[in-house]
């Protein structure tokens, strides 16, 4: 076992992790640079199907730490409630409840307020299909006819034209599905979506900002000289690789006046085997 190998990732490695798989990083390239088995981080995203954690923001009327430490000092001074926050300019009960919640004055510190506060906010939101059970009937017995997502959002919107409580859009069925810690629906349909993958990703998510398997720079088969596209003169070739069992590949060249091919094999698919010397 490598050093370090045995040690879970901390708190900030796991964003980062999530902010790789968001950009299109497989989870083979993100162990490599974090010297971890795949599986390690498989297992940090899976449990939310591959669906990255909504970053936590406060509250616009949530107190903020630099408040809470001019009650502390305002309490320190001696300072009445009304005193400490008509310097604020918040109401006198705003501050009253915050510091009775905290323990009273002769025990309020700040910075032990805040994150009583930022962790009591821990309160998870329950989802539409959670709160509806009529709509998330619905979207189950069209899961089970193996209706996609798309599908149905579509579907409920011509259906019940007139009531708004019948309408969720597919991303809201597919975290549904694939974040089993809301236990909205049953993980079985998640056997019914087309795609069997059980974490979900952005078909258009790529380290490099492109979509999976598109060619980097490339240049469109429409913008290729008209010689070529009537097979008028000789010379031209198309090349192309073909894939088999168990990781065997051939690429294949053909002259497109003459149709001559010619099939090579090589070892495997990365630019290098395949690039002619």
């Amino acid at each position: 076992m490598k050093p370090g190998m045995r040690f879970g990732l901390s708190e900030v490695q796991k964003r980062d992790v999530w902010s790789r798989w968001k950009a299109g990083q497989t989870l083979h390239e993100i162990g490599r640079d974090y010297d971890k088995p795949h599986n390690s981080i498989r297992a940090v995203l899976l449990p939310r199907g591959g669906i990255p954690p909504i970053a936590r923001r406060r509250s616009r009327l949530a107190l903020a730490l630099a408040e809470r430490e001019d009650i502390s000092r305002g309490i320190a001074s001696g300072s009445s409630i009304r005193e400490i926050a008509r310097c604020l300019g918040h109401a006198a009960s705003t501050v009253s409840r915050e510091v009775v919640r905290h323990g009273g004055r002769p025990v309020y510190r700040a910075h032990d307020a805040d994150q009583q506060a930022w962790n009591a906010a821990l309160r998870p939101k329950r989802c539409l299909l959670a709160m509806n059970r009529k709509l998330r009937d619905v979207v189950a017995s069209k899961l089970i006819l193996d209706w996609s997502p798309e599908q149905i959002s579509g579907w409920l919107k011509t259906q019940y034209p007139d009531d708004e409580s019948m309408r969720v859009s597919h991303e809201t069925i597919y975290r549904s599905l694939f974040i089993q810690a809301r236990g909205v629906l049953k993980k079985e349909l998640m056997d019914h979506l087309r795609s069997k993958r059980r974490m979900r990703r952005s078909r258009h998510a790529s380290a490099s900002g492109q979509s999976r398997g598109q060619i980097v720079d490339a240049i469109s088969i429409r913008e290729r000289p008209a010689e070529v596209e009537d097979r008028a003169i000789p010379g031209h070739w198309e090349g192309d690789l073909l894939s088999g069992e168990k990781n065997s590949y051939i690429a294949t060249l053909v002259e497109r006046h003459s149709r001559f091919l010619m099939l090579i094999k090589v070892p495997s698919k990365e630019t290098g085997a395949v690039l002619l010397p």
